[in-house]
C-alpha cells in the first residue's frame, strides 16, 4: 500500500473493513456487541450528527470515555467528518483534563457520565459550573475558549451538558449524501489525531498526526501481528494512546478479527472474558500480564485457545506454549511515530527476535546522530535515535516546527541506539530522564513542579527505578523543609489528589541535603539519587507490586 493512497484515511478504512467483514463481530464488552457492518452503521449515523452539530473539517473534537464500542464509534465518527479526534485520558485530573481541553482548542467535547469510581460529568461541571447554567447552543467560557458543545452519553443532561439524544438528533438534518462528500474530501495527509502524552515538560505535550498514520500502521500490525478473521484479540491497552488506537483497535479490526473490550482492568474479569470468548491474543501491559498470570484463579482456567501472546508472558505456560515461537519485542516506536517504526514479524524466529529492536517498516527512515552535533554516526557506533517517516508526527500542538525537527526533518527521540551493518535497530535505553512505568510515561518536571507548593517539602526529585514487570517505578527523593516532618503516606495521599494514579510515586523516600550530589548551577545530579534510592530499597528489602529489592548476591 502507497503511502499516499487515499484509503489510508479513517473513514475509508472503516468502510473497507466492514465491506469486507460485515457479518462478522468486531467488537464485544460486557455491555454489548457490534458486528462489522452494525458498527461502520453506528459510526456514519454519529458522524452526521456531528455534522448537523457544526462540527467541520479540522475542528478538534475530544472524546473522553472508556474502552468500549461508544469510543470507537466516536473515534471513527470524527474521523469521517475531517475533524481531529483529541483522545482525553480518563485517569486524568481535573487540571489535566483542563489542559487538555484548552490545549487542544476542542470545540466539541463527547464523554460518558462516570467510569467506574470516576463522575466524569460531575468532575467537569464542578469544575465549571457555569456549564450548567448555559443553554445549550451559548456556551462560552474563557477557562475553555474555545469549547461550544458538550454530549454525554445516556438520557439526561443540564444546561450546556447535553444528553446523546440531542446529538443523534442532529443527524435527521444531514442525508447521507452529505457525509459521503465529507469523506471525499479528506486527504491521507489531512490533520487526523491529536494525542497527548507526557514528555520532558511539567504538561503533556500535544502530538499531532495525520488520518494516515493510525490507518497505515493498522494494517501494518495485522501483518506483523499475524493476525487473522478467526483471532480473537483482548485488549487493555487505553484508547487515549496510540497502542491502543493502532496495535489493538487498528490491527484487529485490519484482520476482520474480533476485539474483546472491558473498560477497566480487573484480572479475574480479563480472565473470565479471556476464557469465556476464547481470546487468541492477548495486549496488556507486563504488569497486568503478570496481574493475570499470578491470578488465584488462572491455574484452574482453560486458556489453550491463546496461541498469540509473548512467550515472556506468564500466560504463556498458562496456555500450554512450549517454545518461544511469537513475541513482539522485537519493535522499536513512540508515540511521534504512532508506535512501531521498527520491527520484526511476531513470529521471526527467537534467536532473531532476541538480538536486535527490528529493521524499518517501510517508509521509514533511521539515522544514529551524536546526540550534541547531531552528525550522523557510522553504523555500530552508539548514539541518538534519529527518525523520519510516513507515520511521523506533523508535529507538537502549538510548537514550531524548526524546535521539534532538524535540518534534513528527523525527529531526534532523546533515545540511545545503533544500527549494525545489516540495518537492524538496537535500542539501548533513553538519554533523558522520562519515567516508563507501566507503559506510561512520566514528566518528573511535572510532579518536581507541583512539589514546589508542598509547604513541608524543600525539594522533591521522582526518579525511575527499575521494575520486572512495570519497567521502572516512580520513586520520590524527598528533602523536608526546614521544622517540618512529612510523612510518606501523607505525602503521597497528597500527589493522588492532584495527579493520574500512574503518576503517583511508589515509594516516598527522605534525604538531607548533605546526601544529595549538585551540579555547578546547584541542580540535583538525578543519577547518583536514582543509585541511592535504589540503594536504600534495597537495604529496606522494600516490596513494590510483587517485587523484593534485595542487594546483589544476596538470595
Amino acid at each position: 500500500m502507497e503511502i499516499d493512497d487515499p484509503r489510508l484515511t479513517l473513514g475509508r478504512f472503516l468502510r473497507q473493513v466492514a465491506a469486507s467483514h460485515a457479518d462478522r463481530v468486531a467488537v464485544v464488552s460486557a455491555a454489548r456487541s457490534l458486528r462489522y457492518a452494525e458498527l461502520e452503521s453506528e459510526a456514519s449515523t454519529l458522524a452526521r450528527a456531528l455534522l448537523g452539530a457544526g462540527v467541520t473539517k479540522g475542528s478538534r473534537v475530544a472524546v473522553w470515555m472508556g474502552n468500549g464500542p461508544d469510543w470507537i464509534a466516536s473515534a471513527f465518527a470524527v474521523g469521517m467528518t475531517g475533524a481531529v479526534l483529541v483522545p482525553v485520558n480518563t485517569f486524568a485530573k481535573p487540571g489535566e483534563l483542563e489542559y487538555v481541553l484548552r490545549h487542544s482548542d476542542a470545540a466539541t467535547l463527547l464523554l460518558q457520565p462516570r467510569l467506574l469510581h470516576h463522575d466524569f460529568a460531575g468532575t467537569l461541571l464542578d469544575r465549571h459550573p457555569e456549564i450548567a447554567a448555559a443553554a445549550a447552543d451559548a456556551l462560552f467560557l474563557p477557562a475553555l475558549p474555545q469549547l461550544r458543545r458538550i454530549y454525554c452519553l445516556g438520557e439526561s443532561g443540564r444546561g450546556a451538558l447535553q444528553p446523546w439524544p440531542a446529538l443523534l438528533e442532529c443527524a435527521t438534518s444531514v442525508p447521507p449524501a452529505l457525509l459521503d462528500a465529507a469523506v471525499a474530501e479528506i486527504a491521507p495527509g489531512d490533520d487526523g489525531v491529536l494525542i497527548y502524552t507526557s514528555g520532558t515538560t511539567a504538561q503533556p505535550k500535544g502530538v499531532l498526526h495525520t488520518q494516515r498514520a493510525p490507518v497505515l500502521q493498522a494494517w501494518r500490525f495485522a501483518e506483523m501481528l499475524r493476525f487473522g478473521p478467526e483471532d480473537r484479540v483482548y485488549t487493555s491497552y487505553p484508547f487515549f494512546w496510540t497502542a491502543g488506537i493502532a496495535m489493538s483497535i487498528g490491527g484487529a479490526f485490519a484482520a476482520g478479527a474480533r476485539l474483546l473490550l472491558q473498560e477497566g482492568f480487573e484480572p479475574g474479569a480479563a480472565l473470565d472474558m479471556i476464557e469465556r470468548e476464547r481470546a487468541t491474543a492477548v495486549h496488556a501491559w507486563p504488569h497486568q500480564q503478570k496481574a493475570l498470570g499470578e491470578h488465584e484463579s488462572a491455574a484452574g482456567r482453560d486458556l489453550s485457545s491463546i496461541t498469540k501472546v509473548d512467550f515472556s508472558s506468564p500466560l504463556a505456560k498458562l496456555a500450554g506454549m512450549q517454545a518461544d515461537v511469537y513475541g513482539a519485542g522485537a519493535s522499536y516506536g513512540l508515540s511521534e511515530t504512532f508506535t512501531i517504526v521498527s520491527a520484526l514479524p511476531a513470529d521471526a524466529p527467537a534467536e532473531e527476535r532476541h538480538a536486535c529492536n527490528g529493521v524499518p517498516w517501510p517508509g521509514n527512515l533511521l539515522r544514529i546522530v551524536d546526540p550534541e552535533s547531531g552528525a550522523p554516526l557510522p553504523p555500530g557506533e552508539e548514539g541518538e535515535i534519529a527518525v523520519k517517516g510516513p507515520t511521523l508526527m506533523r508535529g507538537y500542538h502549538k510548537v514550531a516546527p524548526e524546535l521539534v525537527f532538524d535540518a534534513d526533518g528527523f525527529f531526534r527521540t532523546q533515545d540511545g541506539g545503533s544500527l549494525d551493518a545489516d540495518g537492524r535497530l538496537h535500542w539501548s535505553g533513553r538519554l533523558g530522564n522520562l519515567i516508563k512505568t507501566g507503559g506510561a510515561n512520566v514528566s518528573p518536571v511535572e510532579i518536581e513542579e507541583l512539589l514546589e507548593g508542598h509547604p513541608d517539602l524543600r525539594l522533591g526529585i521522582p526518579v525511575g527505578v527499575g521494575h520486572p514487570s512495570l519497567g521502572e517505578v516512580v520513586v520520590l527523593c524527598a528533602v523536608a523543609a526546614g521544622g517540618a516532618s512529612p510523612d510518606e503516606e501523607g505525602l503521597r495521599d497528597w500527589l493522588r489528589q492532584r495527579l493520574a494514579a500512574y503518576k503517583v510515586p511508589k515509594r516516598v523516600l527522605f534525604f538531607r541535603s548533605e546526601e544529595l550530589a549538585f551540579t555547578a548551577n546547584q541542580k540535583v545530579q538525578t543519577g547518583p539519587l536514582r543509585e541511592a534510592a535504589l540503594r536504600r530499597l534495597e537495604q529496606e528489602r522494600a516490596v513494590i507490586d510483587g517485587h523484593t529489592y534485595q542487594p546483589a548476591g544476596d538470595e
